[in-house]
Parts: C-alpha cells; sequence; structure tokens
C-alpha cells in the first residue's frame, strides 16, 4: 500500500503539482489539500503519513516570505500537526514551505520555538535569484530524507529570500554538531563544498556555512530552499539535450516516502 501524502495548499503556493507528481514517482499516494479543509474539520492530517509544504509565494507574502503561513499553522493547525511531528511522521518544506517551517518554530531544537535563532532573509545579492544549483548531502546528518545518499543532487532554485542566517556563531556552530544540516550549495565545477566556502552564484543567495536545507532534532522535519521536485526525471536535466543524465532530485522524496511506509 503506498503511503498517503498530504501537500499542502494555501492561498499563493503554484508547486503543489510538482510537489505531488515527485511524491506519486516516488512510491507515495499524495492528495493536494487546502489547508482551509484542515483548519475547518473537513479533512484530518492525522489520515497522511507524510506531510509536504510546497513552494510559492503563500498568502503573497504580505508580511514576509511564509510569514502569514507560518501563523496559520502554528495557531489553527497547532494541535494535529504537533501530534503528527510527535509521531514521527515526515514533514518536507520546499522554498516557501521551507520559509513557513521556519518562521513558525518547527526547525529548531525544541517544537514551536518561541525564539528563533535561524531565519531565511533576502539574498545577498539584492535580487530574485533563478539558477540551478548542486546539493551536496550531509553525510553526518540526522535528516531522513538526505539519509544514505551520496550522489549531490542538481535542481534549481527561484526565490528573494532564501538566505540562511543565524543569531551569532554558535547556534551556526550548534546546528552542526547537532546533525541538523541536511544539504549544502556545491561549486559545479569542482568535487563538493570547499572549506573556505562556496562562492555566489554557486551558493546563489549567500546562506551562512553554505547551508542549503536543514532537519528538526529528530530528523523528520525538513526544510530546503532549491526545488528537488523540479528534476525528478532525466529529460529534466538542464543538460539533457547534451547526454547529461543524474543527480535527480526524486531521491528526497523515496527516501521520505520509505520512511512514512514504515510507521
Amino acid at each position: 500500500m503506498r503511503a498517503p501524502v498530504l501537500i499542502l495548499q494555501a492561498q499563493g503556493t503554484n508547486r503543489d503539482r510538482e510537489a505531488a507528481w515527485a511524491c506519486e514517482l516516488a512510491g507515495g499516494a499524495p492528495e493536494i489539500v487546502p489547508i482551509k479543509a484542515l483548519v475547518q474539520g473537513r479533512r484530518a492530517l492525522d489520515d497522511f503519513r507524510m506531510l509536504v509544504l510546497p513552494g510559492g509565494f503563500s498568502y503573497g507574502d504580505d508580511l514576509g516570505a511564509g510569514k502569514v503561513w507560518a501563523l496559520t499553522l502554528k495557531h489553527a493547525l497547532a494541535g494535529p500537526l504537533a501530534r503528527f511531528i510527535e509521531a514521527g511522521r515526515p514533514v518536507l518544506g520546499i522554498c516557501n514551505g521551507f520559509q513557513a517551517l521556519i518562521k513558525a518554530g518547527l526547525l529548531g531544537g525544541q517544537l514551536w520555538e518561541q525564539e528563533r535563532r535561524l531565519t531565511l532573509t533576502h539574498n545577498a545579492s539584492g535580487r530574485f535569484e533563478c539558477r540551478w544549483v548542486r546539493l551536496e548531502p550531509e553525510p553526518q546528518s540526522r535528516c531522513i530524507f538526505t539519509r544514505g545518499l551520496t550522489e549531490p543532487i542538481l535542481c534549481p532554485v527561484a526565490h528573494g529570500e532564501g538566505r540562511l542566517v543565524a543569531r551569532d556563531a554558535e547556534d551556526l556552530a550548534e546546528l552542526e554538531r547537532d546533525g541538523r544540516i541536511a544539504l549544502r550549495y556545491g561549486a559545479q565545477n569542482r568535487g563538493g563544498a570547499a572549506s573556505e566556502g562556496v562562492a555566489y552564484p554557486d551558493n546563489p543567495n549567500g546562506s551562512a556555512g553554505d547551508v542549503a536545507g536543514i532537519c528538526n532534532g529528530a530528523g523528520t522535519v525538513m526544510g530546503l530552499m532549491p526545488h528537488p521536485e523540479d528534476h525528478i526525471t532525466m529529460a529534466q536535466h538542464p543538460r539533457a539535450h547534451r547526454g547529461e543524465r543524474g543527480q535527480l532530485g526524486l531521491a528526497l522524496f523515496e527516501q521520505g516516502i520509505k520512511y512514512a511506509a514504515q510507521l
């Protein structure tokens, strides 16, 4: 039986169909559900094994990227979402979904963390960045979505507020010590992230430590700014016409759904 996956739709999200397709190819049974259906009790989060918050511009990003979505999660769905996460069911936030998770306090050391020590802010370049990037899985990460992955992932970014910043150097160091860094931006013309850092545009937003994706303490909630759902078939490779293959983003969805199916 395929694990049921909820693709959460809010006003302004626009990557729901791509996320659903990725989950379907990865072996899941995705369903796009409007957030109103959960808030009004017409659908139940408990009926699903995995939750995906897709990209887009939820609520027009009127109060900041992902801020209104984060407030809805925290106040209108706090109980069901807490039960979902505490049961170990995986949650994946992509781009705007990542912004919502981190601003709701779901990617800190504790659930609904009040004092955010990490945030996502405007790109260092000062402009919207839309380009393909290389992601390097962190071998020591506790993240269930990247568990066992050794091959880099090639996929695009499309955001204006994707720069991960920490309150101070100790908070960033703690993130690494806890194994909560899941993915880093890597240089596309060499083996991986250099110790001194990856230069723009390989790190497209100037994120501290070249961090592209992080997870919670249990490793079951992950957020990342790039769009792995945009590279799930060989034909989507940006140099497919030259015969290049591999580095699919599908692996992240496969790992998440495999984990969810065992719960």
